[in-house]
């Protein structure tokens, strides 16, 4: 099963990229690239790689109610770790890397809490980046006439920004109401898939159990402050790349691109998101009317900058601390998991 999923992704990967690249001179986008203004290139890749210490950042408040808090050291290098085994392994082998490396380092932090933590991450991050990508839709300088299904962008933007404060709000039902949360997944998983009954509802529990960190003030606007820095920072890097290729987009383009990028990368895909991110960068900045070789120009740049410094770190700290492959598989398949 996992062969298959992998791949597709490489399938979908490759389809995505020949869509991309098939209207594209690509001696055009050479020239371009070229072209571009390298220090503001070089501005953008340090933007580009500062998100992942700030996400490591992140991460502390999370798993402050299970464990207290860890140093930032630690955090750092298996975020680090995680980023870099998604660039080059396929179905986001960097999440359970991530969590795998973080028990090598603080052994009083579980797998299954490891796991858990992740789960809050991503929620946040979605809700973060769907705001702000909302938020850009409702911007002045949003193109006029831009509609989706037939309904105008400001009518889009109003629905997803109320629709992000009913996600947040469903959060805060399941951490007041734990049991009853769990009962309903109980009972579903139960008549649906018996057989993965107990862990469904344990994976759940553990869920509910990391969305402690809402029940803290102090600890969710941490986490809400430090996911906001991480992915205003991650636009700004998005933004610089544009002014190094010549992108006449607002700053706020680099916010709806963000969110549109998100969801592309949210498919199966090869290792690095290469294809998928290409082809959403397309789309998005379609929306601006960016002309489609100067928007592969940026995207094949940008995307090459950001990758390159966070795998190497990664892949050093992956070999400082012993690890394999073999380490990580092996702790995915085995009892020690759960």
């Amino acid at each position: 099963m996992k062969h298959g999923r992998t791949a597709v992704g490489f399938l979908l990967s490759a389809l995505l990229l020949w869509w991309t690249l098939r209207d594209v001179e690509l001696d055009a986008v050479w020239q371009v690239l070229r072209h571009a203004n390298g220090g503001l290139f070089a501005l953008c890749t340090v933007a580009g790689t500062v998100i992942v210490p700030i996400r490591a950042r992140k991460w502390r408040p999370i798993l402050e109610p299970a464990v207290g808090p860890l140093p930032y050291g630690a955090l750092w290098r298996s975020t680090a770790i995680g980023v870099m085994m998604n660039n080059v392994f396929p179905l986001r082998a960097g999440e359970f890397a991530r969590a795998f490396a973080l028990t090598r380092e603080a052994p009083q932090v579980a797998m299954t809490t490891a796991l858990g933590s992740l789960a809050v991450d991503r929620i946040f991050d979605a809700l973060v980046v769907f705001l702000l990508m909302f938020a850009a839709m409702l911007d002045p300088r949003f193109p006029d006439g831009a509609t989706v299904a037939g309904r105008g962008m400001s009518d889009v933007a109003i629905g997803g920004v109320t629709l992000v404060g009913t996600a947040l709000m469903v959060c805060y039902v399941v951490v007041l109401r734990p049991a009853w949360v769990t009962g309903i997944v109980s009972g579903i998983a139960g008549r649906v898939l018996p057989k993965q009954r107990d862990l469904i509802v344990g994976f759940v529990e553990l869920a509910v159990g990391s969305l402690a960190v809402l029940r803290d003030t102090r600890r969710f606007a941490a986490l809400f402050g430090w996911t906001m820095l991480h992915w205003l920072t991650h636009a700004l890097a998005l933004y610089l790349g544009f002014l190094a290729v010549g992108v006449d987009a607002p700053l706020s383009a680099a916010l709806f691109l963000q969110g549109v990028i998100a969801i592309g990368v949210a498919v199966p895909s090869s290792p690095g998101f290469f294809g998928v991110f290409e082809a959403a960068a397309s789309v998005g900045l379609d929306v601006y009317g960016v002309p489609k070789d100067l928007a592969v120009s940026w995207a094949l740049g940008y995307h090459l900058l950001s990758f390159i410094p966070i795998t190497v770190l990664g892949a050093v700290y992956f070999a400082r601390m012993g690890l394999s492959v073999r380490d990580v598989t092996q702790a995915q398949r085995g009892p020690g998991t759960t």
